[in-house]
């Protein structure tokens, strides 16, 4: 168990079996960023790291400086354009997700204390593309998976009520160096048809 409580209903449905402590810098992260971030984030960095949940990426802070692609210093500019083009309206997001069929993932920063910024999410195919929701980042990926919104809080049906696993960034290249599907450990019938 952590210290804290979202993370810990995460644990319950979601093991972390395939995490790694990304052992982060927070004085560094805050310094980069010009904010802290978010406690549940913080423990979720510490227990499951930079990853995948399903194709739901989970950007860690920074670059990690191992071929992985992406965080969330890398992914801001991004985002903001988003919320410039389609009208997003006050408050400046920061991302911390990506994927699910071209969705993205952040926090609207709306208040000094990150740890009442709610979810903010870019829609693809939704109108309208933005959606807010009034809970932190490990209690919005629990309830996608368990389908504990109104209705798909995303463009993409792939996690809506369907728990999945998590994959570190670092596994996920192994095991596609080693010919198997970096989601599943499964052998990968098309290894080695793109090198």
């Amino acid at each position: 168990m952590t210290d804290c409580p979202d993370i810990d209903a995460l644990l319950r449905i979601m093991p972390d079996d395939h995490g790694a402590d990304e052992r982060v810098d927070w004085a560094a992260v805050e310094a980069r960023l010009g904010t802290s971030l978010p406690g549940d984030y913080q423990a979720f960095m510490a227990v499951y790291g930079g990853g995948a949940v399903d194709n739901l990426v989970v950007l860690p802070p920074l670059p990690t400086g191992s071929g992985w692609s992406g965080s969330i210093s890398e992914h801001t500019r991004q985002l903001r354009d988003l919320w410039e083009i389609d009208g997003g309206g006050s408050g400046v997001p920061l991302p911390w997700g990506t994927g699910c069929n071209g969705n993205e993932l952040g926090w609207l920063m709306t208040d000094p204390d990150p740890d009442r910024w709610p979810v903010v999410v870019w829609r693809r195919h939704e109108s309208p593309r933005w959606a807010l929701f009034e809970c932190g980042m490990a209690e919005f990926i629990r309830r996608l998976m368990t389908a504990d919104f109104d209705e798909c809080p995303l463009s993409d049906l792939s996690l809506w009520g369907r728990v999945s696993s998590f994959v570190h960034y670092q596994e996920q290249q192994r095991r596609f160096q080693a010919g198997l599907d970096p989601m599943t450990g499964e052998p990968d019938p098309y290894a080695g048809m793109f090198a």
